[in-house]
């Protein structure tokens, strides 16, 4: 398994950033999540990377992104996020939803 550091990690919009902060601190999701942001940071590739078929137009649309990962959370939930590399030795780690195991069957067509 390849291992590298995030530089940074970041999320997509700062809609999602606000949604994020807005969870209350003892919320298990918001614990979670900072978890996932932790490993995120120390492993860019610790996620389950999803086929480019699997990739919803939308994100390529609004994100322009080529590839997408996929942290699976406790409780049936996930993150998403995408990888960038602006320079040869930055990697940014973006994060662009999470939700809940139905939602995402939903957003991905499962």
């Amino acid at each position: 398994m390849i291992k590298k550091e995030s530089t940074k990690v970041v999320f997509a919009n700062d809609n999602l950033e606000r949604e994020f902060y807005s969870l209350s601190e003892n919320s298990p999701l918001r614990k979670n999540m900072l978890r996932a942001i932790r490993d995120i940071k120390e492993n860019a590739f610790v996620g389950a990377q999803l086929t480019k078929d699997l990739i919803p137009k939308e994100y390529v649309q609004k994100y322009k992104i080529t590839n997408l990962w996929k942290y699976d959370l406790p409780d049936g939930w996930r993150l998403v996020y995408s990888i960038t590399t602006p320079s040869k030795i930055e990697i940014i780690s973006v994060i662009l939803e999470w939700f809940n195991h139905k939602e995402y069957e939903r957003r991905f067509h499962y």
